[in-house]
């Protein structure tokens, strides 16, 4: 791994030059992604993820932290936050930023910690790649949950993207199980990550995961373009 989004993070932090970064995924073009953007303040985010944030409660868990702005806020607020990612720069640069507790670290590897809140914030359920992983993903947060505790995660259905087909339904190419599994591609200045799984995942069938692996699963809120906060306990 390149470590390319963290690359870009870390420059935008020093100010060395940072530049757009290009993401492509494999059912859309290639698009120009501000770096900016990622270090945003509570008032310049979307409305799910200050939701997800005024929900938040006790120790929290930042999984795939970023720029860790989500955490900045809270820890802001008092709160004892660990933030957590598999980018080495982007965790340097959480450093720079303040953050107190910043890890690298693979949180399916994470081991004897209790949590009273995960977010998983900008898609943050993509990580587990495709659908059928989704089980062994929620036993792991499972088991890092204290007796009360809640996942905060946002995602999309992205069922929008495709194109009808003649019987009014979407028609949905053959080659993935499950039509919110797409890969992701990233370039940033002149160099391309190898391309990895991610995946969007659909309201219903959270849910259905959730209920399947004794979680129980609740639609915060929905927001303008197909996508939704969620929580589950």
């Amino acid at each position: 791994m390149k470590d390319l989004f963290g690359k870009a993070i870390l420059d935008y932090q020093t100010g060395n030059n940072p530049e757009d970064l290009i993401t492509e995924t494999s059912i859309s073009e290639a698009d120009e992604m501000s770096v900016a953007y990622l270090f945003r303040s509570f008032k310049d985010m979307p409305k799910l993820e200050q939701k997800a944030l005024s929900l938040s409660k006790g120790k929290v868990l930042d999984v795939g932290c970023g720029v860790g702005s989500h955490s900045l806020h809270l820890q802001q607020k008092g709160f004892d936050v660990t933030s957590i990612d598999i980018s080495p720069n982007a965790i340097k640069a959480c450093e720079l930023r303040g953050l107190k507790k910043a890890k690298l670290q693979d949180v399916m590897e994470m081991e004897n910690e209790k949590f009273d809140t995960v977010l998983l914030l900008m898609n943050g359920a993509g990580m587990c790649g495709k659908l059928k992983n989704i089980t062994k993903f929620l036993q792991k947060l499972k088991s890092l949950l204290t007796e009360n505790g809640q996942i905060l995660v946002d995602s999309s259905d992205i069922i929008y993207m495709f194109d009808d087909d003649e019987d009014g339904g979407k028609w949905i190419p053959g080659d993935s199980e499950y039509y919110g599994e797409v890969e992701f591609k990233v370039s940033y200045k002149g160099e391309t990550e190898k391309p990895f799984e991610w995946m969007y995942i659909d309201y219903n069938t959270l849910q259905n995961a959730a209920i399947s692996n004794g979680l129980s699963c609740e639609l915060i809120t929905e927001g303008e373009h197909f996508d939704y906060l969620a929580r589950l306990s």
